[in-house]
């Protein structure tokens, strides 16, 4: 029986009852689907993951907790006809703003855009519950059931509290000092902060672009002749890019989230979990787009071999108290760099199935609520990249974030 504290990261994605922030996952499937195939592998992947089960209750305690509902319905499937090739990207705005508010139904939905030999399927999930290995996990059990329908999932126990992560040699008294300290320091930042009436109050976008597989390939290329990471080549196109048309008012910097998994193993590829560490990565003003990668490549291992997850989760658990202000800021605050950027890599789908070809994955969309949206989320499936570029009209407008991203897929692909 799942009843568990939010955890700290996963409160500020809450952020609060009437406020949604969804993620929304999705590929495009050539040829025939059944919809009673669909809701048996709803069923199926319902019955797998326990966050599948649960509600959140805002009321009765001091902060929100998961609570398992035993009888909840199964996962809603919705079905639209699709018109066009664009239409998924407006059902995925749409979704942005769905906010999973009944009891006895799952917090996640399923958004069929029905064509007659095409079709995508969204996944919409409250980001709260999951990062981007969830969605990848999500689609390539929901596409393996959709064409056998006998295949079976194996089930988890969801964990009980973060200390189900702790290692044995977990000094907690000498730890128990560090984060009153921590707790004392924050509560102090916040109280010198000047509040700032800022909002975001314009319209949340998403720009997408999907490069072919030689265009993709290219950057490849040049990534492996410079000894280069691609993440890297993207973090400093991007940044260039915000540089070449923000000029003194692009910050240089970049937050790069990391998948929590290669830093706690007991969390598998296929369980759905939230929480990403992040690391900042910047630019030098004076070096080349190569330059900037090579050293973005250095730092970014160096941050990574230093990152202690298991740390960052308990410590967080000592935040709740300031978490309200976390979020406040995050509304209010400009905050100190150009963009969030989660490159997901390279996507290890089958293509091929018996009755269906799965034609591409796009990379996941979301909006957020502060007042520094920009995102970017990179994927690659089938030897093409693909990119999506969310933000806020308020705060980047959508002609601007055009040529930013422009710019910087000229910068990579040059």
């Amino acid at each position: 029986m799942i009843k568990r504290k939010l955890m700290m990261v996963e409160r500020i994605m809450y952020v609060d009852s009437e406020t949604p922030v969804n993620c929304v996952f999705t590929t495009k499937i050539n040829g025939e689907i059944h919809e009673d195939h669909i809701r048996i592998a709803l069923d199926k992947i319902q019955q797998k993951h326990p966050l599948l089960r649960v509600s959140i209750d805002h009321k009765s305690a001091k902060y929100p907790f998961f609570v398992e509902e035993k009888e909840i319905s199964s996962i809603p499937l919705r079905i639209v006809e699709r018109k066009t090739d664009e239409d998924w990207l407006l059902e995925s705005a749409n979704e942005w703003y769905r906010l999973f508010e009944d009891k006895k139904k799952p917090m996640a939905q399923l958004v069929w855009v029905k064509g007659g030999t095409t079709s995508e399927i969204l996944w919409v999930m409250p980001h709260c519950l999951c990062d981007g290995t969830t969605g990848i996990t999500l689609i390539r059990e929901l596409i393996t059931l959709l064409d056998d329908p006998n295949v079976e999932l194996s089930s988890y126990e969801n964990f009980n509290s973060v200390n189900d992560f702790l290692p044995a040699d977990f000094n907690l008294k000498k730890k128990k000092r560090k984060a009153r300290f921590y707790v004392m320091m924050a509560k102090l930042f916040f109280l010198i902060q000047s509040k700032s009436k800022d909002k975001n109050l314009g319209k949340n976008y998403a720009l997408h672009r999907k490069l072919d597989a030689a265009v993709s390939k290219k950057i490849l290329e040049k990534c492996k002749a410079n000894g280069i990471s691609v993440h890297a080549l993207l973090c400093s196109a991007f940044m260039q890019a915000f540089k070449e048309m923000q000029g003194k008012n692009a910050k240089g910097k970049v937050i790069s989230p990391v998948d929590v998994r290669h830093f706690i193993p007991e969390i598998k590829q296929d369980h759905i979990f939230a929480f990403a560490p992040t690391v900042e990565l910047s630019i030098k003003k004076r070096q080349s787009l190569i330059e900037n990668a090579q050293k973005i490549k250095k730092d970014l291992v160096e941050k990574i071999e230093k990152t202690e997850a298991r740390e960052l989760l308990w410590m967080g658990e000592n935040m709740h108290p300031v978490v309200d202000r976390m979020i406040s800021l995050l509304k209010s605050s400009k905050g100190g760099h150009d963009i969030t950027l989660s490159n997901m890599g390279k996507i290890d789908i089958p293509s091929e199935y018996k009755n269906f070809t799965l034609d591409t994955i796009f990379s996941p969309t979301v909006a957020f609520p502060w007042l520094n949206s920009n995102t970017l989320v990179t994927t690659t499936y089938n030897q093409q990249m693909d990119f999506t570029f969310m933000s806020n009209e308020n705060f980047l407008p959508k002609e601007e974030a055009k040529k930013i991203k422009d710019k910087a897929i000229e910068l990579l692909i040059s």
